[in-house]
């Protein structure tokens, strides 16, 4: 058999980006539209997926399913990872805190679209990984091993926060760096029943809206 070429992986990364369209598309009603914005496809589509993932998934990356990554974590299904980054509704020039980086997939997205990334990993293998990862494409995304709920202090206000585990409630710390007019994507809920929610930050306090069921693993505190 031949090996896989990069053609063949672009094929595979388009097959993945359609199979995205088609769940918007069928849950539109819960997320509030129908498809992928055309710079977030773009990005899904430029992005190497297989580059972060362990070397022996390389061929299953673009499936739409969650894959595990080690120490007991995933990396999202397409779907997910890519709603999430959409309610973020990013825009070029956005600070954006992330909390859970893993091996940096979503943060290569993220930095596709033009954002000022700060990532928080509590697993340093995985921070190490990512760099790696990250730097060979020259994605410039800076990277700190703790814990992730407490944020990154010194870097705040941020514009968006994506919580790639779930907690019960949003961290306080995370909601108090978030700029007003901000939003932040989390799972929320216990281990087993969670809702990917939507938390923005108005003049008026926190509003927070449940998007869809989800199943993350729990958000580690440090």
């Amino acid at each position: 058999m031949k090996p896989m070429t990069e053609a063949h992986l672009e094929i595979l990364r388009r097959h993945m980006v359609e199979v995205i369209d088609m769940h918007f598309d069928l849950a539109e009603e819960e997320i509030g539209r129908s498809g992928l914005t055309a710079d977030l496809r773009r990005a899904l589509m430029k992005v190497p997926r297989h580059l972060f993932v362990p070397a022996q998934l390389m061929l299953v990356s673009y499936q739409d399913t969650p894959l595990p990554i080690g120490f007991d974590k995933t990396l999202s299904q397409p779907f997910i990872g890519a709603l999430m980054l959409e309610l973020l509704a990013l825009e070029r020039g956005h600070k954006v805190l992330e909390v859970g980086t893993g091996l940096g997939w979503q943060a290569a997205v993220m930095t596709e679209l033009g954002v000022d990334l700060y990532s928080v990993e509590i697993v340093e293998e995985f921070a190490q990984a990512a760099r790696l990862r990250l730097a060979a494409l020259d994605h410039d995304v800076e990277i700190r091993v703790g814990d992730g709920s407490r944020g990154w202090a010194e870097h705040a206000p941020f514009d968006r926060i994506l919580v790639t585990a779930a907690a019960a409630e949003p961290p306080s710390a995370l909601v108090d760096q978030l700029a007003p007019g901000g939003r932040m994507v989390i799972p929320l809920g216990g281990k087993e029943v969670q809702q990917l929610s939507l938390v923005a930050k108005t003049d008026d306090g926190v509003d927070t809206r449940a998007i869809m069921p989800v199943r993350f693993t729990q958000l580690e505190i440090g």
